[in-house]
């Protein structure tokens, strides 16, 4: 067998209520300052409340930085830096959806060895230690509270990532109930963005990939492809939100262990320069990318097929079965009234040639894709999906 190494999060608490009992899960890896990073929205909502009463009630202090925007900018992150030294904070609770948790990541990285950001962008280049890291996922889609990977928007539209396991938190906490005011458009497209995950780590070309990946990335597919459109049309089921939570956590460790591809590769520019959210625009490229990638990776993907959508069983062929599972994709996100067109998220034709070179940037990503993709491919894929 391929020699192969897996990275997860330590500790992984799924309970429903769990943020009410931050203290006593997570209060000793916190320590006595908890740094609480999270987002305007919310906290204003107030979701945030009941892990702060927690955590006071237990005698902790909690400094709480809630400037985090959608695709965070460095600047962000550097305040968020600055927030924690002054605060003296001893450890950082991430709390919300991709945005706050990459950040929180950097945060307890930086505060804990003033390293040099700059030498830590890249894939294993970061060195340590950190502060203690406590992640709370408030969305079912980025899998950011198990995988070694911060993702940050440098300058006007460049994406910078920090992989290492290094930034893998200590203690993950899986509340359905965080989740269940999630409005239906964030959850499908952060529920699709988790079926990416791990249909990219499934077919990665990753001298990685690996049989733990792939067994999580199934079952990842069939939790999600069963609990989507319950999650998305009756937002308030707690077994289909816990189910989506738990199918996201399986295909964030397996993409943090068998990398994604081209679909996050070609989805940065859209995010990136757009501003478009980081699952609509996986979303939007999704099937175009997996249609290009068909005739080198039929039969993985077809293997994959009856996960997500069961009746594909019936379908025979590998080349068939994939064709199948692509349009049954599309098909989904349109069900689910995600935009479907670059057009439709106000991207003009002529913005294709430029977001095709910029997805070359991403070589990171590309190498791992089942087929290799030329500028000239790049474009022809936006230009079919615009």
């Amino acid at each position: 067998m391929t020699p192969f190494t897996f990275n997860t999060t330590k500790s992984l608490i799924f309970e429903t209520g769990a943020a009410s009992r931050m203290a006593e899960l997570a209060g000793r890896t916190l320590g006595e300052t908890a740094m609480l990073v999270t987002d305007p929205g919310l906290r204003k909502l107030g979701m945030v409340d009941p892990a702060i009463a927690s955590l006071e009630n237990a005698g902790h202090k909690v400094a709480v930085f809630d400037a985090v925007e959608a695709d965070p900018s460095l600047k962000t992150l550097m305040k968020a830096v600055e927030f924690g030294r002054n605060a003296g904070a001893t450890g950082l609770l991430g709390f919300g959806g991709g945005s706050p948790m990459d950040v929180s990541k950097l945060a307890a990285l930086l505060l804990g060895s003033d390293e040099d950001l700059d030498e830590a962008w890249g894939v294993a280049r970061a060195k340590g230690p950190r502060l203690p890291l406590v992640l709370v996922p408030t969305t079912a889609g980025t899998g950011s509270e198990v995988t070694p990977v911060s993702i940050i928007t440098v300058g006007a539209e460049e994406k910078r990532g920090v992989s290492s396991p290094v930034i893998l938190p200590d203690i993950a906490i899986l509340d359905a109930d965080l989740t269940t005011g999630l409005p239906a458009h964030i959850t499908a497209a952060t529920g699709v963005d988790a079926m990416v995950h791990a249909i990219e780590a499934y077919a990665s070309k990753s001298a990685n990939n690996n049989p733990l990946s792939k067994m999580l990335a199934r079952e990842a597919l069939r939790l999600l492809g069963a609990n989507i459109e319950s999650a998305v049309f009756n937002g308030s089921d707690r077994d289909a939100r816990g189910a989506m939570l738990l199918g996201a956590m399986l295909a964030g460790q397996a993409f943090a262990n068998s990398p994604v591809a081209a679909v996050h590769a070609l989805a940065y520019p859209i995010g990136g320069t757009f501003h478009v959210p980081h699952g609509l625009s996986n979303a939007l490229v999704l099937p175009h990318v997996l249609r290009f990638n068909a005739p080198d990776a039929h039969g993985l993907y077809a293997e994959i097929a009856a996960d997500a959508f069961p009746l594909l069983a019936q379908v025979e062929g590998s080349r068939a079965r994939c064709a199948a599972f692509i349009d049954a994709l599309a098909d989904l996100s349109s069900r689910l009234g995600l935009q479907t067109r670059l057009r439709d998220v106000d991207i003009p034709e002529d913005a294709i040639g430029k977001m095709a070179s910029d997805a070359m940037i991403q070589q990171r990503l590309l190498i791992n894709n089942p087929r290799e993709v030329s500028e000239q491919d790049a474009f022809s894929i936006y230009r079919t999906a615009w």
